[in-house]
């Protein structure tokens, strides 16, 4: 690992099971891709994916169903599949945020076998909260549906956030 490549190995985060969207799909122009895509680049202080693309900077999220057929049903996530997850939900909160003015914050705790419980937590509500298992084979199957997923959340915490405001806007 090189000086310029940080903590986590930006350049194998591109070694994955599945294969690159089309760089035509019209689910790139979905505001919570936009927002997946702004947080990758976000975590990139180095500079080490501006030569890449969309498609390619999305590709490890997409795997197809041949593609998990490879992946081990008993497996321990790595590095590149946490960092994934994580940046997932940042996009879902940064969607929220865009949204409602308000900032989510999500935590993550994964067993080293991958399992383990996500939320995402404004003010003293839990907008959304996932038992994650099999955090290894973490993916979509298209980028439109990962599209849907994440807009799917996105929703779920706007309609949180607008039916419990006054638990939402909760501080110390």
């Amino acid at each position: 690992m090189t000086a310029t490549e940080g903590i986590i190995n930006f350049a194998a985060l591109h070694k994955h099971y599945g294969t690159a969207p089309d760089v035509d799909d019209p689910a790139f122009s979905r505001p919570f891709v936009q927002a997946l895509i702004t947080q990758m680049h976000t975590q990139d202080s180095h500079g080490v994916w501006d030569r890449k693309n969309d498609a390619e900077l999305l590709a490890p999220y997409i795997i197809t169903k041949e593609s998990r057929r490879k992946i081990p049903i008993i497996a321990d996530p790595d590095a590149r599949t946490l960092f994934r997850i994580e940046m997932f939900y940042n996009a879902v909160s940064l969607s929220i945020e865009k949204r409602c003015g308000i900032i989510p914050m999500p935590m993550m705790k994964m067993h080293q076998e991958g399992f383990g419980r996500l939320v995402l937590i404004v003010g003293r509500l839990v907008l959304i909260t996932r038992i994650m298992r099999d955090a290894h084979r973490f993916g979509f199957e298209s980028l439109e549906k990962l599209a849907l997923e994440g807009e799917n959340l996105v929703e779920i915490g706007v309609k949180m956030i607008n039916d419990f405001p006054d638990v939402a806007h909760y501080d110390n």
